[in-house]
């Protein structure tokens, strides 16, 4: 019996499909298509698709209409914007339908609602830009990585950058952070370990950056298939957590150290607490201690109780801040001074709560004070002898006294200076940080400072001077004036440039000894390869005339040894930059000079030279430069010529304005400058496998032209040849 079968039509199709005319209008559509597009007439069959589908968009018409002249399907993502003004994403797919007779008879069109796909990936890299998070994904199989185009942000590369496991590994910072990552990861492949840490990176640009780095090893029977994971740059998190441990620990520290009391009272709870330091500073045991304000009103000197209430209450409401000095009394009779300050914390209602203070025993410097009001006398004998410049200074910067020492650094006489003020002879660019640090000494947060500063000497020099500012006191504690001493170290300075400018010298010299190296190491070698190829020739050649020939090559080859020596010892004399050292040479003479000395190499490889160089032309260079350069561009055609041609080497010259280009052009393996092209001058870079590759040389040849004001370009194609583009001005 046979199968009958049933065509469906485009009524009955399970997707939003239709068919047009070639006028654009609707033969006719499946239901999703009308439940997509729903109209108050539901019958659109002939009706134009521009007033059926809303909104349409410009483009999206253009390419309907263009549609008749392509065979291919076509794909297009669009967003309409709806009547009521909403928007919606369609993918549409077109392609044109034919009659029997092969002629396009309209257009099959099918749609697909990617709203909430569009609009889930925009939230989707909404929320990458906000977290800062990428994702990457390595395939073992293949040995390809992908990374997210916020993970290549955080790394700061291109977005084309294509990385590798080890490149991406070396993003790590080297040392723990490097040999971390390698290690999570060896144990993700090895164990099927994933990971959750908090590294550091060194981006490419240089920047080092904390991030969060999270990977997952997948499996297939038994075997690492895949690693994926995110990429999340945490710095500012990171360093913040970083610098408020180190804030907290070196609180600690100086509290503990300096003995400072911290303190909280809660004025609703009437509950005071006070760190380790209080109990010694006030002589109270712990045991003792019942934790109210009761506690510490026991401790306060009873002269000084009822001003020191005042304080507190002026404090709690809000009039002045609660900063203070009172005695208190220990249990055995002891009386000590003490210094409080405080701040005040309010509610979400303004209204105060509790205040956190800190105590500190103040007792010497009070003792001391005293003992340097006794000593005043003696103080200003020593004042005015002192060897040291020493000026006594009032809190508005204006000079109260200044000693013999200060007035001779600064060339005034001591009615001169006290008409002036500090700010009056301070170098404009040391007069903020001076007066930023007197601000906080005025404000109690330091004792002193010391600073290294510039003054104008009364002839308009300069003086450099080492200033040490101590704040002195009154009685209460309250600042008077301060004393400056000032050490005059000009001398000291300019000992110190002209030491600098040695080592500068020194560094200059070392690099251009450096560089000679490299030159002997490259060029010698070469000649002495030459000299033992023709030696060896001699040895086997039985001919009388054959014999002379290569005794002739051995002289030329000799001769060019003792020139490349002689100006070898002219690149030893340059001591500082090469570019103070150049000369006119002439490029035709130098080349051939290079082909000369690699003679015997030439004819061994059976390498065509075609030389074209105007005899006029002259560069501005170093011969020994020049030669060392030619040298290596020449030997290195040689050893990465192809083997399946015979090796040609083409030198010619222009002249261009006010510089010369020398192109130097080979059929040899060439070079793949997309792979290799961002290396190619680096120090150690080989590119070819060859048993004498040391990756020096062309990082040579570059810093030569360079320093010789010359540049060098590149342009090489694999398996078809290389060209060196070298730019030197023109003699």
């Amino acid at each position: 019996m046979d199968t009958l079968t049933r065509t469906i039509t485009i009524e009955e199709a399970p997707i939003a499909i239709a068919t047009l005319d070639t006028n654009l209008c609707f033969i006719n559509c499946s239901t999703p298509w009308q439940q997509e597009f729903t109209t108050q007439d539901k019958n659109i069959i002939g009706k134009s698709f521009f007033d059926v589908v809303p909104s349409t968009p410009t483009l999206f018409r253009k390419i309907l209409e263009n549609s008749f002249s392509i065979d291919e399907n076509i794909v297009e993502e669009q967003k309409h914007i709806m009547p009521d003004g909403s928007n919606k994403w369609y993918q549409w797919s077109i392609k044109p339908w034919k009659d029997t007779d092969g002629t396009i008879g309209g257009l099959i069109i099918t749609c697909t609602n990617i709203t909430k796909i569009k609009r889930s990936k925009d939230l989707l890299i909404a929320a990458e830009n906000v977290a800062k998070m990428g994702g990457w994904d390595l395939d073992m199989i293949t040995n390809t990585i992908h990374w997210s185009r916020i993970t290549k942000q955080i790394h700061e590369v291109p977005l084309d950058y294509v990385p590798c496991l080890e490149t991406g590994i070396n993003f790590y910072k080297e040392g723990e952070h490097r040999e971390k990552i390698t290690e999570l990861i060896q144990n993700a492949i090895t164990n099927g370990e994933e990971w959750d840490t908090e590294l550091q990176i060194v981006t490419a640009r240089g920047k080092e950056l904390w991030v969060r780095a999270k990977g997952m090893p997948e499996f297939v029977n038994g075997k690492c298939v895949r690693l994926y994971g995110i990429f999340q740059d945490i710095d500012k998190k990171k360093k913040a957590e970083i610098k408020n441990a180190q804030i907290k620990e070196r609180l600690d520290l100086a509290t503990e150290v300096a003995n400072i009391g911290i303190w909280e009272y809660n004025l609703h709870k009437d509950e005071l607490e006070w760190n380790d330091e209080m109990f010694p500073l006030f002589g109270v045991k712990r045991k003792d201690f019942k934790g109210n304000f009761e506690s510490w009103k026991a401790t306060v000197h009873p002269d000084d109780l009822e001003r020191c209430l005042q304080e507190f209450d002026m404090a709690v409401s809000g009039i002045k801040d609660f900063k203070t000095e009172f005695r208190i009394v220990h249990p055995d009779g002891t009386i000590k001074h003490i210094k409080a300050n405080a701040g005040i914390f309010k509610d979400d209602e303004g209204k105060i709560i509790k205040m956190v203070g800190t105590n500190w025993d103040i007792t010497e410097v009070v003792n001391t004070q005293l003992k340097l009001n006794k000593s005043e006398e003696s103080f200003k004998g020593s004042f005015k002898s002192s060897a040291v410049g020493m000026a006594l200074v009032a809190k508005d910067g204006s000079w109260l006294d200044v000693n013999d020492t200060l007035c001779l650094s600064l060339g005034y006489s001591r009615k001169e200076l006290l008409q002036l003020s500090f700010q009056d002879i301070t170098h404009p660019q040391d007069l903020k940080k001076d007066l930023s640090q007197l601000q906080r000494l005025l404000d109690g947060k330091i004792n002193s400072y010391q600073l290294e500063k510039r003054y104008f000497h009364k002839k308009g020099t300069i003086v450099y001077v080492v200033l040490t500012v101590t704040a002195v006191k009154d009685i209460e504690g309250n600042i008077s004036h301060f004393i400056s001493q000032v050490v005059d170290i000009t001398a000291k300075i300019e000992a110190q440039k002209k030491s600098e400018e040695f080592l500068e010298l020194t560094k200059s010299q070392n690099d251009s000894l450096l560089n000679f190296a490299h030159i002997v190491s490259h060029n010698l070698r070469s000649h002495s390869s030459n000299l033992s190829m023709l030696s060896a020739y001699l040895l086997e050649e039985q001919g009388e005339s054959e014999k002379k020939e290569i005794e002739a090559m051995i002289m030329n080859a000799s001769e060019s040894l003792n020139e490349t020596v002689m100006h070898l010892n002219e690149v030893v004399q340059i001591t500082t930059e090469a570019k103070g050292q150049l000369q006119d040479v002439n490029l035709n003479h130098i080349v051939k000079s290079v082909e000369k000395n690699i003679s015997a190499l030439l004819n061994q490889k059976n390498v065509e030279c075609h030389i074209s160089i105007d005899q006029s032309i002259k560069v501005k260079g170093i011969h020994a430069y020049l030669d060392s350069v030619l040298l290596n561009l020449f030997t290195n055609s040689i050893k990465y010529s192809s083997p399946n041609r015979i090796p040609k080497i083409m030198i010619e010259a222009t002249k261009t304005g006010k510089f010369i280009t020398l192109n130097f052009r080979d059929n040899g393996l060439g070079i793949n400058l997309e792979r290799h092209g961002k290396k190619l001058f680096g120090m150690y870079k080989t590119f070819h496998e060859h048993e004498d590759s040391k990756g020096i040389g062309l990082f040579i040849t570059k810093n030569q032209i360079e320093a010789m004001n010359g540049k060098i370009e590149v342009e090489s194609a694999v398996d078809k040849g290389t060209l060196f583009r070298i730019t030197l001005v023109a003699a």
